[in-house]
């Protein structure tokens, strides 16, 4: 609670206690047309196929267009794509491009661009990784049409085309997309309605993007990531403001337009403030999460990882992060989206109940812990994570474990995860993140869940009975039989432990009341946002 005091408290001293200062105001035209936006985190890198981060996913989503890209119903409609034929055993598919797409540097988006494009995806996306695996060949038919011809059925494919979640598919040109799928591209040039600025990049403080009057928009209403993306302004300005106070001061003196992520803190005083507009951003929310690393003592058994399991409070939690008001959070004993048509909590019991610390003891001196210190990656450049990591480092210490808490920004944790080093030479044991509500609505694109080794996610999970019941998933044919897979695969990765949820929540975002247009989204949906 007292952490929830001095961040009122700062935001509260206006800008003077957030150490900022007024800028000049320039003419309401020329400021109508610049839209100036705080991201969720420091854009530390900017290859969204590289990464999977959501901040970048989410930038990427200005600069680069999608064949692809789903609705608020989670639907795959065109985007890049004009039309497309698949015959009856969904083996063949054709796609033809629209006319009139155009790269940055003016050159027109051809086949060839998106064919290189899809390997390089495939070769880091899950989704993109079985349908390679069943792929005899992905070809260019001519500069506008393109065809997968497949070895066995793949119905999802248009899903996979246009998820929103990451790695996405996004369009580069072919010399681009030949860069190593595990090495950062060093060209950003896109296929989408703004430009990169590289050269006012600023990592830790600025990303511009400005308008290319090359994009054509689709004509059909905008709508998540489909129909058409006409953006209203010049220059959209990413201001890096990881203290909340901060922030929350810039907006509130109108130095900022919009914040991706209000601060659950300070989300009563903005609501209280003229001018700035308060509400749920995304309603298919976030999971919490604590991923463990598999590859290591003692959490390669897993007793060590049910005793977090059976020791964890997800109200805790929780409330940790997001604060006492109920109506933004839930519990819930399940790796899927809540209120989505494959929720699950089956095998869930262990996170369900009063808590069990004694219990959590005794696994983790059957999986043998010695007292090792156990190396938690803490962030400090994100409150929600912050509050959870801090939660960890204390549950560790009550349940008997020695601590070595290391805390850092997320994008040092981002680069630091991928080591497989043992803990004790630079490698991990325990880090806290979030998935987006639409990655988790079904297996399709979770990536995070998925139990195949030295090939997982970070943490590197490898279970056979998991792997099945994705199998199973992508087998079913109907509705019944998608939800059965999904109950099944639920208890599966809860068995197995493959990380440890912490519970559902929603975000709020807050804007100046002079934007308008603003659509409640798994991503900031720029395009149809006006400002005057």
């Amino acid at each position: 609670m007292k952490r929830r005091r001095f961040l009122r408290g700062s935001a509260a001293g206006g800008l003077a206690a957030a150490g900022v200062l007024s800028a000049p105001r320039i003419g309401h035209a020329a400021d109508n047309k610049v839209l100036r936006f705080v991201p969720r985190q420091n854009l530390a890198n900017f290859d969204p196929i590289w990464t999977t981060l959501l901040v970048v996913r989410n930038g990427a989503l200005l600069i680069w267009d999608t064949l692809y890209g789903v609705d608020d119903r989670l639907q795959p409609q065109p985007q890049m794509v004009e039309a497309h034929e698949v015959d009856a055993t969904y083996k063949t598919w054709t796609f033809r491009l629209r006319p009139g797409l155009r790269f940055h540097d003016n050159e027109p988006v051809r086949a060839n661009d998106v064919v290189a494009s899809i390997r390089r995806w495939m070769a880091r996306d899950a989704m993109g990784g079985r349908i390679k695996r069943q792929l005899d060949a992905v070809e260019v038919v001519d500069d506008r049409t393109f065809r997968f011809r497949l070895n066995a059925p793949f119905p999802k494919l248009l899903y996979a085309l246009g998820k929103g979640c990451q790695p996405a598919l996004f369009i580069m040109p072919e010399r681009i997309a030949a860069t190593d799928p595990f090495k950062q591209i060093s060209e950003h040039i896109g296929s989408g309605p703004m430009r990169f600025k590289k050269d006012e990049f600023v990592t830790g403080s600025l990303a511009v993007f400005e308008r290319f009057v090359g994009y054509e928009p689709r004509s059909e209403p905008n709508n998540w990531m489909a129909g058409g993306k006409h953006i209203h302004f010049d220059r959209i300005e990413w201001k890096i403001m990881p203290d909340a106070a901060t922030a929350s001061a810039a907006l509130q003196n109108g130095e900022v337009d919009w914040w991706e992520l209000a601060n659950a803190d300070l989300v009563p005083l903005l609501g209280k403030t003229p001018g700035v507009a308060v509400d749920f951003n995304n309603p298919l929310g976030r999971l919490g999460t604590l991923h463990v690393n598999h590859l290591h003592a003692p959490f390669n058994d897993v007793r060590a990882r049910r005793a977090l399991q059976v020791a964890l409070n997800q109200t805790d939690y929780m409330a940790a992060g997001l604060g006492e008001d109920t109506t933004a959070w839930q519990i819930s004993a399940s790796f899927f989206t809540p209120g989505t048509a494959l929720y699950s909590d089956q095998g869930g019991e262990a996170l369900k109940g009063p808590r069990r610390i004694e219990e959590a003891k005794k696994l983790l001196a059957e999986a043998g812990y010695r007292n090792e210190p156990i190396v938690l990656m803490g962030v400090n450049d994100d409150p929600i994570y912050k509050a959870w990591s801090d939660l960890t480092a204390d549950l560790l210490k009550q349940i008997g474990m020695t601590v070595q808490y290391d805390v850092m920004d997320f994008g040092t944790l981002a680069q630091r995860r991928a080591k497989k080093d043992k803990p004790s030479e630079g490698g991990w044991h325990l880090f806290h993140t979030t998935h987006p509500g639409d990655t988790c609505a079904n297996p399709a694109a979770y990536t995070e869940l998925e139990a195949t080794g030295d090939k997982a996610w970070f943490g590197w999970p490898q279970s056979d009975a998991v792997q099945n019941k994705f199998a199973d998933w992508y087998a079913a044919v109907d509705l019944a039989g998608e939800q059965k897979a999904v109950a099944e695969l639920n208890q599966a990765a809860m068995d197995h432990v493959t990380y440890i949820p912490l519970g559902f929540f929603r975000d709020r975002q807050a804007w100046r009341k002079t934007l308008s247009g603003i659509t409640p989204a798994p991503f900031p949906v720029f395009w149809g946002v006006t400002k005057g």
